[in-house]
């Protein structure tokens, strides 16, 4: 945001997802098209910050130059710089190079995306559980459920013996329910 604002565009037209690059599905990178007009210019900071997959990217591009007729200026890498290469060698340039940015962001998702699943299977080849621990401790919580469903007993009585918070009996309950072990 800081870099955009130095640029000199204005904190209201910055469009900000807080999601993952993999795709253009994003909620505000469509409303950013939605506004964007013949004209306009299209300020990223780097070509990952666009995206992350290639032949989207690649897409997106021609999308936004082409056929809305915007231009698009990644502030990294200057010669991204379609205000400034309007001729044919130019545009030849910036289109090698996107290619290339764009393959190598493609790659360094997928090469982040392998080394994590890398880090889980050693991780659970150790012995590591992931998720959040059970709360309960009593053995019986099934018979408990049953006694909460029929009113035998209270929520505080049910969550006091069982040994877990509300949210997790809720939780329990659910799951319980779906598996047709309480009514």
């Amino acid at each position: 945001m800081i870099a955009l604002q130095e640029y000199g565009v204005s904190p209201k037209r910055i469009y900000l997802d807080r999601a993952s690059g993999k795709d253009f599905d994003r909620r505000n990178y469509k409303r950013m098209l939605k506004r964007l007009k013949k004209g306009n210019i299209l300020v990223v900071k780097s070509i990952d910050r666009l995206g992350r997959n290639y032949e989207e990217i690649i897409e997106q591009w021609r999308y936004i130059t082409k056929e809305i007729g915007a231009d698009i200026v990644i502030l990294d890498i200057e010669i991204l710089n379609t205000t400034l290469h309007k001729d044919l060698i130019g545009t030849l340039i910036s289109d090698l190079v996107l290619q290339i940015l764009s393959y190598v962001s493609q790659n360094e998702r997928e090469a982040i995306k392998q080394r994590q699943a890398e880090g889980i299977a050693a991780a659970k080849a150790k012995g590591v559980h992931f998720g959040r621990q059970k709360e309960f401790i009593s053995d019986n919580y099934v018979e408990i459920f049953w006694k909460y469903r029929c009113r035998y007993i209270n929520i505080d009585e049910a969550i006091g013996t069982i040994g877990c918070s509300k949210s997790t009996f809720y939780h329990m309950l659910r799951d319980l329910r779906k598996a047709n072990k309480v009514p």
